[in-house]
């Protein structure tokens, strides 16, 4: 095997270590290199740190049909820059991602920009029109690419509906993603229901609304004994729902957001239509319960729901602008700050990429000789400012915007391909 790609000097697991490529996979990861280098590409890190390429479970990449907030290129970007080589996308398209030829469309989008990665898998509509009222083709979806279903904002009430597509989703071989809300008790609802809520005059949204159908999911879990995963967890009753789920052997699996881990409903104070997204940012107690499940293994994984929007529609009163965080470019920088809350490299390494390829089917490299070479080169140093300018997405949208974060991926590699830094490696 001819040896293409040389990396010295990376720091892996607090080692300094080079890595040896050829043929888009790992050769091997050395301590020091006893071969020539001679007719080699040859890029030293310089004390870069070397993660895998992670996964991003949850996300909005809003084409087919409302590229005016982000498109499949923009989005793909977003994610190569943010450290993702792999992102699974919902279904609230226009059309609706519940027919195969728009599940094909967006694969071939992706294929047709992005040849290289980062890597697109779709997430099919669970009911037509996303109405809950009838069942999607899922076979359909299913042989065109999609990798799981979900209703995502739009929560299927009629459980009955639900329960058949649970078990024809697994009859499948693939996993239900729900959004846990009761529609009737978070109607019209903007923000977390509570203190600021009623100083500011706006329609709560209580934690029951969500702590109620995560409820429902873990009882039909174990009543069908199929795996239901809930998606974007908010709230501390959630969190001890799962816990004695899980302490049950009930096959429920959970996620969580970056923005529920750093903000608290505090960051909507002077309607800051910037922070409003569903489910709602809650309180200091829920948060501090997010971070001990994540540590625990109580939640399995992060996903940034990234929700891209143009400027005009945030910039409306705090009820009417739409619900959505823009995510990817901030997620690592983020979750890096999890390293001071007791959180090792390992954790983040599990929570974004080793548990989510195990719950949906994916690929994962765990930078092992043999497998493809999938990673990121992070300087945890840089300090960057959060502006449109930084931001690789259309969608500006982000709490964030105007603060500085710590840590930024400098150089992202996939399936042996430079995908993301190239103006800084020149010649590559």
């Amino acid at each position: 095997m001819n040896i293409e790609i040389v990396i010295k000097n990376v720091v892996w697991m607090e080692n300094r270590v080079n890595i040896i490529i050829a043929e888009g996979k790992i050769v091997d990861i050395v301590e020091k290199i006893d071969f020539n280098l001679d007719n080699k590409k040859i890029f030293d890190a310089n004390g870069l740190i070397l993660l895998p390429s992670l996964i991003d479970a949850h996300v909005h990449l809003r084409e087919p049909g409302y590229e005016y907030k982000e498109d499949i290129a923009s989005g793909l970007h977003a994610a190569a820059g943010g450290g993702f080589g792999i992102v699974m996308a919902m279904a609230n398209t226009n059309p609706i991602n519940d027919r195969a030829s728009v599940t094909e469309f967006m694969l071939d989008k992706a294929k047709e920009i992005w040849p290289n990665g980062p890597r697109l898998y779709p997430i099919g509509a669970l009911t037509k029109g996303l109405a809950g009222k009838e069942m999607s083709p899922l076979a359909e979806l299913a042989e065109a690419g999609c990798k799981a279903f979900s209703n995502d904002g739009l929560p299927v009430m009629n459980n009955e509906i639900f329960r058949r597509c649970v078990e024809y989703a697994w009859d499948l071989g693939l996993k239900v993603i729900d959004h846990c809300e009761d529609s009737s008790l978070a109607k019209d609802g903007v923000i977390n229901e509570g203190k600021l809520s009623s100083f500011l005059g706006l329609k709560g949204i209580p934690s029951v609304a969500e702590s109620l159908q995560v409820a429902r999911d873990i009882l039909l879990s174990a009543y069908l004994d199929i795996p239901i995963h809930l998606a974007h967890i908010s709230c501390k009753e959630s969190v001890e729902l799962i816990y004695w789920a899980k302490q049950k052997g009930i096959p429920i699996t959970a996620e969580t957001c970056p923005h529920y881990l750093f903000l608290t409903e505090d960051a909507c104070n002077e309607y800051n239509t910037l922070a409003k997204v569903n489910p709602p940012l809650r309180t200091k107690q829920d948060q501090e319960a997010l971070l001990h499940a994540l540590r625990e293994g109580v939640i399995d994984i992060l996903v940034t729901d990234h929700a891209p929007h143009a400027d005009f529609e945030k910039e409306q009163a705090f009820a009417d602008a739409p619900n959505g965080i823009s995510g990817l470019d901030t997620a690592l920088s983020l979750s890096l700050k999890l390293l001071k809350k007791g959180f090792s490299f390992k954790d983040i390494i599990r929570l974004w990429g080793k548990r989510p390829a195990e719950i949906f089917g994916l690929e994962f490299s765990e930078l092992m000789s043999g497998q493809e070479a999938n990673f990121i080169l992070v300087d945890l140093k840089e300090e960057w400012l959060v502006s449109p300018n930084t931001l690789f997405s259309k969608g500006k949208n982000t709490p964030w915007l105007g603060h500085k974060l710590r840590g930024r991926v400098k150089f992202h590699f996939y399936k042996g391909q430079l995908i993301f830094g190239e103006k800084l490696w020149p010649g590559f």
